[in-house]
């Protein structure tokens, strides 16, 4: 049985970039634990969902991968709106993102979905890093169902 501590938590994240640069693989290996050597292109985008505990927490990732062809671009919007994170997937190749997210702040991680190195680290750290803030629930009213005398 759970202890009352446990808290769940329910967190829509989207996975972005260029066509070819392994979004669907990443994600493949995460939730499946498979690589496939050729992946076919991903249309419009996928569904996925996992859990990972980190400490107390429970947390189910709701998780979109977007098509990277141009001609869906228009529709990245609809899938990244209300994401408590994005994954930005890139060709390893191009060496200034390190740079890049360490001046912006941003969590940087290199990743292989082929030998599966940082793949778990990279949703787990994304897990502890999500706001822990959750929408204050109803407040219970208390209160004698008669009249007042």
């Amino acid at each position: 049985m759970a202890s009352s501590g446990n808290k769940n938590i329910n967190s829509k994240l989207v996975l972005l970039g260029d066509s070819g640069t392994g979004k669907s693989s990443l994600v493949l290996r995460f939730v499946k634990g498979q690589f496939i050597e050729f992946q076919e292109s991903t249309i419009g985008a996928a569904f996925f969902s996992q859990t990972v505990a980190v400490n107390d927490t429970t947390v189910k990732f709701e998780i979109w991968d977007t098509a990277g062809q141009e001609r869906y671009h228009s529709l990245a919007p609809m899938y990244y709106r209300g994401a408590a994170a994005a994954v930005i997937v890139y060709d390893i190749t191009n060496q200034e993102a390190q740079t890049y997210a360490q001046e912006n702040g941003l969590f940087f991680l290199e990743t292989s979905a082929k030998t599966a190195t940082n793949v778990n680290e990279l949703f787990y750290e994304i897990a502890k890093r999500l706001p822990r803030l959750q929408p204050a629930p109803n407040p219970v009213r208390h209160g004698s169902c008669g009249r007042q005398s």
